[in-house]
């Protein structure tokens, strides 16, 4: 088989109608979760090259950290002021009243991040709020979404 980032081109997954594609969130919620939990066990002595040929050793704490930065920044925008998720959809990415209103879609294509299949997925891709909150309950922010807080008022994410 080969890689397919974004949709898929035949018939062994159903077509497009059963892909979920290299960048589904409730397998990538999971794995972070339990590396999380892996690294309450083995603590900061295991570290793992990450990304593979980087060089760089990281806890599966810090690994965690870095995959949920990676499906947070799908939905930031980016220096051009562009968001991932909407990929090449200009009314989406600057249309004023379409460029706030984020969909939570099926999965993600794995290149780029353009969210594909359904777009109303908010039931497993809403879970990127909790990442989001981890990451500022842990104050490990960097390069994930400013957030901003009010005397007595939750934090909100700002983008």
């Amino acid at each position: 088989m080969k890689y397919l980032p974004g949709e898929s081109d035949g018939g062994l997954f159903g077509g497009n109608s059963n892909w979920r594609g290299p960048v589904w969130m409730p397998v990538n919620y999971l794995l972070i979760e339990n590396l999380r939990r892996f690294h309450q066990f083995y603590g900061d002595k295991l570290k793992i090259e990450c990304p593979t040929g980087s060089g760089t050793m990281l806890t599966l704490d810090e690994i965690a950290d870095e995959l949920s930065r990676r499906l947070i920044n799908i939905f930031r925008r980016d220096a051009d002021g562009r968001r991932p998720v909407f990929g090449q959809y200009g009314k989406f990415q600057s249309d004023p009243n379409f460029k706030d209103h984020i969909l939570f879609h099926e999965y993600f294509h794995g290149d780029n991040g353009r969210g594909c299949g359904a777009s109303h997925q908010t039931g497993w891709t809403g879970l990127v709020a909790n990442l989001i909150n981890q990451l500022v309950a842990e104050q490990r922010v960097a390069h994930a979404p400013l957030v901003r807080a009010e005397q007595g008022k939750p934090a909100t994410v700002s983008h």
